[in-house]
């Protein structure tokens, strides 16, 4: 049975920093390609990052420069460094791999 558990959310004010991570189980981990993505109050799902078995690297533009996806595969773990958050950046936000989602940590940027 694959569960994925994200973890780390919280409240911060613009600026701030936050760092999520996606504790997984049920896969190998390491052969996976895992994914950040993040739904905002009546909007749609959208990607964040991700982060290949390679440790390649993408993001949304919005992100770039401010958020940082990493891998621990000896934890069987990804993780979202997120720095000078912003406000638009509030929303619930999902780790995936493949078919697979996590249960979704919010997060909220407000002063």
């Amino acid at each position: 049975q694959v569960q994925l558990v994200e973890s780390g959310g919280g409240l911060v004010q613009p600026g701030g920093s936050l760092k999520l991570s996606c504790s997984a189980s049920g896969i190998i981990f390491s052969t996976y390609t895992m994914q950040w993505y993040r739904q905002a109050p009546g909007k749609q799902r959208e990607f964040v990052a991700y982060i290949d078995r390679g440790y390649n690297t993408d993001y949304l533009d919005s992100v770039k420069g401010r958020f940082t996806i990493s891998r621990d595969n000896a934890k069987s773990t990804v993780y979202l460094q997120m720095n000078s958050l912003k406000p638009e950046d509030t929303g619930v936000y999902y780790c995936n791999a493949v078919t697979h989602w996590g249960q979704g940590t919010q997060v909220t940027v407000s002063s």
